[in-house]
């Protein structure tokens, strides 16, 4: 049936946006500090209720209108590129290899062959309820404008909190707390192809780190709204593993 589909919009290709986009996971960090506490995985395999972080990705992905699930992972990690090799998913994947010094350079090796077209962003370790991503996602593709996820959970160790007008245009990007600022990044982005390009600039200008790539396109006038999700939990500690699975059975 999806082959089907994907001929019918290849005749009538207004209707991608509505059926099928793209998708992108970085899983190319080392995970060093579950390493610390005793996790022998890396990062993408460790398991949430019984599934790897990153199949359980490239699964919500695929019931969320995804034509291509992009993945980048480091040189080191052998085990990870195996798994996704050697394992069959209800979507298309495409694998790069690639060490690179930063997610937002991670970014930018995927970039270069997402295609030209809505996408959505994400990090390997990015925790949230599957009801709200879906949401999420509709949204996205009913506008025509950057839709960042937010949540007013706050639990990370150095959280990027973002600053929004009254229609949930964001307006900031910071690295500290302010008082009338109530989120923070949640991970996940869904982006224009435009994005791509002020991307390029960034790291053409020696940007190093994905908030200031953030606050670039602000900069760049590209208009971003705040999609708020209730909860989002970065999975960077072994606490954070049981915290996330707690919140998943969490009905």
């Amino acid at each position: 049936m999806k082959g089907i589909s994907r001929i019918i919009i290849r005749l009538f290709p207004f209707f991608v946006n509505i059926y099928y986009m793209n998708y992108a996971i970085i899983a190319a960090g080392d995970g060093s500090r579950l390493a610390k506490e005793g996790v022998e995985s890396p990062k993408p395999l460790v398991e949430i209720n019984g599934e790897k972080m990153i199949d359980r990705l490239i699964r919500i992905f695929s019931e969320n209108n995804a034509d291509t699930v992009y993945i980048i992972v480091n040189e080191y990690m052998k085990d990870v590129a195996l798994h996704i090799r050697s394992t069959h998913y209800p979507v298309r994947v495409e694998l790069v290899i690639e060490t690179t010094p930063s997610s937002m350079h991670s970014f930018y090796e995927l970039s270069k062959i997402i295609p030209d077209d809505k996408f959505c962003l994400t990090t390997v370790d990015t925790i949230f309820k599957e009801s709200e991503f879906k949401e999420y996602i509709s949204a996205f593709l009913s506008k025509n404008e950057a839709l960042f996820a937010v949540t007013d959970y706050i639990e990370d160790e150095s959280p990027l909190y973002v600053a929004t007008d009254l229609r949930m245009k964001i307006t900031g990007f910071l690295d500290n707390p302010r008082s009338d600022v109530k989120y923070i990044s949640g991970g996940i982005y869904c982006l224009l192809p435009e994005s791509k390009s002020v991307l390029e600039k960034a790291i053409n200008s020696g940007q190093h780190r994905m908030r200031n790539y953030q606050r670039s396109l602000i900069e760049n006038g590209v208009e971003i709204k705040a999609y708020p999700f209730s909860k989002i939990i970065d999975v960077d500690h072994t606490a954070d593993i049981k915290a996330a699975e707690e919140f998943l059975q969490n009905k």
